[in-house]
């Protein structure tokens, strides 16, 4: 079965008018009319009866557009939806994200900007979100001291600091930054040593020959600021996962060393798709305001 064939039919039957159908089609009368009659030709039947007026439906014809009414109905629809999607009006979108706090702000942006866009988010360490948008199971990423790599496209956002946390009645909590040379010596929770912020910390106080004493290791940052607030050890966190708890006080730690830059990541074969360029620009704009915190 022809398809173009039948979306002629179905035009001439919406239009009762071959001129009105090729229109619609935005292709040649004579085309219309050349689909309509091998369509009739190959099942040897009568479709339209041609007047001076108008193109009208036979029995036959009217039997086979209450058929192909709704199916090139679902068609436009289709179409409908994808020119939405091209439109930034509606679609979905998978985000990979290593912190959640960073993120936000994007999410909040894209949400006022452009409300029919659906997000899902995808959260995990590092190393699976990189996995994630290496696989396309992410469209985009927000990735923390990414490295290079061939297939993806980075652009930075942010630039955080790393902070001590502790509880607002530790001798420390008045602080306005802190030494790594202070930190010698001091009982500490920190996150597991794959963590990137726990490796920055780490190589921080080998260039600097201290050693802290570790108490805990905890797989994510919010067991950690829980663990400080309990005045379990001091935390080590990102400047950009504080937040606003009034629990503790986050303290950044002085250093060239004790930086993490984080930035918005996609495939390099996808980096022009409408979305992913806006979700980019989105990021950017609320990554400059990100780094000046």
């Amino acid at each position: 079965m022809n398809l173009f064939q039948l979306r002629a039919f179905d035009a001439v039957s919406r239009e009762g008018s071959f001129t009105r159908a090729a229109q619609r089609l935005c292709i040649s009368q004579p085309a219309v009319t050349g689909h309509i009659k091998a369509l009739e030709e190959r099942y040897d039947l009568v479709l339209f009866r041609r007047t001076a007026r108008a193109a009208e439906l036979t029995p036959q014809g009217q039997a086979l557009a209450e058929i192909t009414g709704p199916l090139f109905g679902l068609v436009e629809q289709a179409e409908d939806l994808l020119e939405a999607n091209r439109t930034l009006v509606s679609g979905r979108i998978e985000i990979a994200v290593d912190s959640p706090h960073i993120v936000m702000p994007l999410l909040a942006r894209l949400r006022a900007r452009h409300p029919g866009i659906v997000v899902g988010l995808i959260l995990g360490n590092a190393a699976d979100t990189r996995e994630a948008l290496l696989s396309e199971r992410a469209s985009v990423a927000v990735l923390t001291e990414a490295e290079a790599h061939p297939d993806l496209h980075l652009s930075e956002i942010a630039v955080s600091r790393i902070c001590a946390v502790v509880p607002r009645s530790h001798p420390l909590a008045h602080r306005a930054a802190l030494q790594t040379a202070e930190l010698d010596g001091a009982a500490m929770v920190l996150r597991e040593p794959t963590s990137v912020t726990r490796r920055t910390f780490d190589r921080a106080c080998r260039n600097a020959r201290i050693a802290p004493t570790v108490l805990m290791e905890l797989d994510s940052r919010e067991a950690v600021i829980e663990a400080a607030a309990a005045g379990i050890g001091i935390g080590i966190v990102s400047s950009l996962e504080c937040g606003e708890d009034v629990r503790i006080a986050a303290i950044p730690i002085n250093g060239p060393d004790l930086i993490n830059r984080h930035a918005i990541a996609c495939l390099a074969r996808r980096k022009n798709l409408r979305l992913i360029r806006a979700v980019f620009g989105l990021a950017t704009e609320t990554g400059s305001e990100g780094s000046r915190r």
